[in-house]
């Protein structure tokens, strides 16, 4: 029988779906008709959302995510609240147009999931891993709306340029304010992800020694710290902005979901059956 946080996860799924087909018929000029459905539908999958990771927490009895599949359902509903905090301050649904793909392919992944594996480890109940979890999750999802904001920023440069203002590029917003979105939510990403990088290291210390550090999952999020490191310091020292910004904000960006993909042979976050 189907459990209901995953049939809430399901139902969530369908709303996202009305985001993934925005996105998609933006791209291609015709997502216009959609926007006023296309927002409360999202919205309401997000309630969906939750109640899935609730329902999900109280039968495990911690609310630390217990698989792959429940990271993965957590970032989603992570990376539709910024969004909607985006939305929010700057009444702009160009964001969506990455981040709603993103949301439903990483809930639906979580989705299809049966019976997902367990984390062995007894320290998932531990202060220092809630901490660790939280502060990184929240860290990806703000430096995602970070790395949308460059490609949207790229692609409204570019069609400026090119003196196109047609279809989709007629409703993104003024360079300006795609720009301040990412630097903002660069700003909100970055203490957290370095923050949860330090109560994660605590933890592998302690229970790896400092072979942990030779582990490509630390080893790849340390170089993603460093790019965006490196981001802010020439933001804020040399003034860059703009389309190196966004060309240096998108590195980083690959270089976190090798990261995170990292997670299905990473050694310290393994996951068994």
């Amino acid at each position: 029988m189907e459990s209901m946080p995953l049939f809430w996860l399901r139902v969530a799924l369908v709303f996202y779906g009305f985001g993934l087909l925005y996105a998609l018929l933006t791209l291609t000029g015709r997502g216009r008709a959609l926007v006023r459905l296309t927002i409360p539908a999202v919205a309401t999958g997000v309630v969906f959302h939750f109640v899935s990771l609730a329902e999900a927490a109280m039968a495990t009895g911690q609310w630390t995510p217990v698989s792959l599949y429940h990271s993965e359902s957590l970032l989603a509903f992570l990376v539709m609240l910024f969004f909607f905090a985006v939305y929010w301050r700057y009444q702009t649904t160009a964001p969506g147009i990455f981040v709603f793909p993103l949301a439903f392919l990483l809930t639906f992944s979580s989705a299809i999931g049966q019976q997902p594996p367990e984390f062995a480890s007894p320290l998932m109940r531990s202060g220092w891993i809630v901490t660790h979890i939280a502060l990184i999750f929240t860290g990806y999802a703000a430096l995602f709306l970070s790395f949308a904001a460059s490609l949207l920023y790229l692609l409204q440069e570019r069609s400026l340029k090119a003196k196109r203002t047609e279809g989709i590029l007629a409703r993104l917003p003024a360079l300006e304010v795609i720009d301040e979105i990412g630097y903002r939510s660069l700003l909100l990403g970055f203490p957290f992800m370095t923050l949860g990088l330090l109560a994660g290291s605590v933890v592998a210390a302690q229970q790896f020694g400092p072979s942990y550090l030779l582990d490509p999952k630390v080893l790849l999020s340390l170089v993603m710290w460093a790019l965006y490191m490196i981001l802010l310091y020439t933001r804020w020292s040399a003034g860059w902005r703009g389309r190196r910004a966004a060309f240096l904000s998108t590195a980083a960006f690959v270089v976190a979901v090798g990261a995170w993909a990292a997670n299905y042979f990473s050694e310290v976050h393994r996951f068994t059956p």
